[in-house]
């Protein structure tokens, strides 16, 4: 079996080729990847290349498939696993192996025939071992893609945590009935994070979420409106502290005071980890969830208010499994659309440009159909493009009628009428 893969061989060094996968053994499982979401994780790899504590030092010689947020369709199954997986199921992975021999090994950064951005893959043992290979019942692809950033939100929400007064108990999770703010919340990531935070079963009862960029808070006011959350029991504020003299004051206003008992920091930015610091109320938990490129970045905290109010800081890199099945279950249901996310599509081929030029490719999620070639195309674009090419003009009705969001509907009709890698 043929594949087609964009293989990392070095710092900056990413290459799409077609290679032969071998047969499967007994214990494999080989799949169609359909759709792959491409994370800033990857282009941490890809630019650290092996000195990335999750690629291994001589993918100079034994390069590894990128990306990790991917969705398929199982097409063989060796004997060891035919109990409980069919050719034809689709499926998500969940990335984080947490293996003994290699706590840092995972797909999409350490195996040479696992990585999302593939046509084929085989699914090795410790996956399955690790029962990490997860069935998928969703519509669309690219939900199953979304999953594992989807699970990443999850999971910070569950490693947040409280205590009672005069116990040193942890109560695991956000405070339900809570003050709760997201700083720097309408990037991809905090879109996911409001919408979990509206529809999960432990709500805060007030959501105040800040950004500077105005056109960003309106596109997600428009998508996770302020009655969407009213109808499930939170107030939900939406605030440009640009140009706000004093952001903590004004922020504590809408707590009476009172601060906030979960504070999620959504950018590396010093200021504003001291701000959220700084709007914490009593046992307040600050969640930093951003991954700084810098192994120095710091900031100053009250640890004044750590001794007598009890205020704590934690944060997580990725879910668990037990997170990803919750936030696949919550897309099955409908009760949470990670479409938001999406900002941009493309084929295969954009793999390479757009992962080591992530950073500087504004919006949020570049969403990528492996067994395409086209070029990466920001949805907001698909109207102009349509104007010379009919399947974008389609595409650009499609998303519209979905208040500009990435569907099931378009998904399917761009897999029909997209040119094959």
């Amino acid at each position: 079996m043929k594949t087609k893969a964009v293989r990392l061989y070095g710092k900056n060094d990413l290459r799409l080729e077609e290679f032969e996968l071998p047969p499967i053994k007994d214990d494999e499982i080989l799949a169609r990847i359909v759709s792959d979401s491409i994370c800033m994780s990857s282009y941490k790899a890809a630019i650290q290349g092996p000195d990335h504590k999750r690629v291994p030092k001589d993918i100079d010689k034994n390069p590894i498939i990128i990306g990790h947020e991917f969705c398929g369709e199982i097409i063989e199954v060796g004997k060891k696993w035919q109990h409980k997986f069919k050719p034809g199921n689709k499926f998500s992975i969940q990335p984080a192996l947490n293996l003994e021999s290699n706590p840092y090994a995972a797909p999409g950064y350490t195996f040479h025939y696992i990585g999302g951005a593939a046509t084929y893959i085989i699914i090795p043992n410790e996956v399955m071992e690790q029962n990490c290979l997860l069935n998928y019942d969703g519509e669309a692809y690219f939900y199953g893609s979304l999953a594992e950033p989807m699970s990443c939100i999850v999971g910070a929400f569950h490693a947040s945590y409280h205590t009672k007064s005069g116990s040193y108990v942890h109560e695991m999770g956000i405070k339900k009935g809570g003050n709760m703010a997201i700083l720097a919340g309408v990037g991809p990531m905090g879109l996911g994070a409001i919408d979990y935070a509206i529809h999960c079963d432990r709500k805060p009862s007030l959501l105040v979420v800040t950004d500077i960029d105005e056109s960003r808070l309106k596109r997600a006011e428009s998508i996770l409106t302020v009655e969407e959350a009213a109808k499930n029991g939170v107030t939900l504020k939406y605030i440009n502290t640009s140009n706000i003299e004093n952001a903590v004051e004004y922020l504590r206003s809408f707590t009476d005071g009172k601060g906030y008992d979960d504070v999620f920091v959504f950018a590396p930015v010093r200021a504003l980890v001291e701000q959220a610091d700084q709007i914490l109320a009593k046992d307040g938990c600050l969640n930093f969830f951003a991954g700084p490129t810098d192994p120095n970045f710091s900031a100053q905290l009250n640890f004044y208010n750590v001794h007598y109010n009890s205020t704590h800081i934690v944060g997580t890199s990725g879910g668990n499994t037990d997170d990803m099945i919750e936030a696949l279950n919550m897309m099955e249901k409908g009760l949470v659309n990670p479409a938001a996310m999406v900002t941009h599509v493309g084929g295969l081929n954009c793999v390479p440009q757009t992962t080591l030029n992530l950073p500087k490719i504004p919006g949020g999620k570049k969403l990528i159909y492996t067994n395409i070639e086209m070029e990466l195309t920001a949805i907001a674009d698909f109207r102009e493009k349509g104007k010379t090419d009919p399947m974008f003009a389609e595409l650009a009705d499609i998303v519209e009628k979905n208040n500009g969001l990435w569907c099931a509907e378009a998904e399917k009709f761009l897999l029909a009428n997209a040119k094959p890698i």
